[in-house]
């Protein structure tokens, strides 16, 4: 964990982070807590959030563990409710909640196309909405979204996945103009490939079904990355700060990328 992030100031700020388990989500709450805000932890299971919540309150900061899994509305709404109750207010979202996978147009089972979208999508629509109702109006709110470069170009085998990511992109484009009035900006941030475990699965996955070893195709795409290497979770979260801060209150309905040059789109 890199603990030199840009003194964005959040003192004072409340956070949710969904997703908050491992990867991105992680590395986000900690960011966050870093820069001063409290955090509320959304957890898909509430009891894999010990290890993160001793580390935000050992910077001094406020953590809440919640059940949070984002296909169920009744647990976006305690979750949510939970949140106001203890903290008082809700000041930014972080919606990096989130599933991959191959969905082949030929499989026989729709279940893993269904599954994706209702996550990522619907997911994403269903906590925002709820949160929403709490973040005050002309107070510097911020709703900021963890797309993916899928976002902006299709994979083959991907197309759920890419549908979610293309998506996000038009509901913050959408929804940023709908919550202008209220002073809350919506945005979305585009990683490329990042080292994170959810990585790890896509690469094993995708090798195996293109017959080759997961090094090999890792090597590959490394190589398209034309800085040359994976993002660390790290560089998103400190990209997230950055946009959750005053120093980017002009900044709102864009989609941007943090993908070492993968994407120019």
């Amino acid at each position: 964990m890199n603990n030199n992030f840009p003194r964005f100031d959040l003192q004072g700020q409340i956070a949710l982070v969904t997703g908050a388990a491992r990867g991105i989500g992680n590395a986000c709450a900690l960011a966050l807590s870093h820069a001063g805000a409290d955090i509320a932890l959304g957890l898909r299971d509430v009891n894999t959030g010990g290890e993160l919540v001793s580390k935000i309150e050992a910077m001094g900061r406020r953590a809440l563990p919640l059940q949070m899994d984002v296909t169920r509305l009744d647990e976006i709404k305690n979750a949510i409710d939970a949140t106001v109750s203890h903290f008082g207010r809700l000041d930014i979202l972080v919606n990096n909640a989130g599933i991959s996978g191959l969905s082949l147009i030929d499989d026989i089972d729709d279940s893993k196309w269904y599954d994706i979208i209702n996550t990522n999508l619907n997911g994403l629509y269903l906590v925002t909405k709820s949160v929403l109702k709490h973040m005050p109006d002309q107070a510097g709110g911020r709703i900021i979204n963890i797309s993916s470069v899928l976002g902006k170009f299709g994979v083959p085998g991907y197309a759920a996945y890419c549908t979610t990511k293309h998506g996000m992109i038009g509901f913050t484009r959408a929804l940023a103009l709908e919550v202008a009035s209220r002073g809350i900006t919506v945005n979305t941030i585009c990683p490329g490939w990042v080292d994170t475990e959810m990585a790890s699965l896509g690469i094993n996955e995708t090798a195996a079904h293109l017959g080759i070893m997961p090094e090999q195709f890792k090597a590959q795409a490394v190589d398209a990355v034309p800085i040359k290497r994976f993002l660390e979770a790290d560089e998103i979260a400190e990209f997230v700060c950055y946009i959750a801060s005053d120093a980017a209150r002009g900044i709102t309905g864009q989609a941007m990328n943090i993908c070492g040059g993968q994407t120019m789109v």
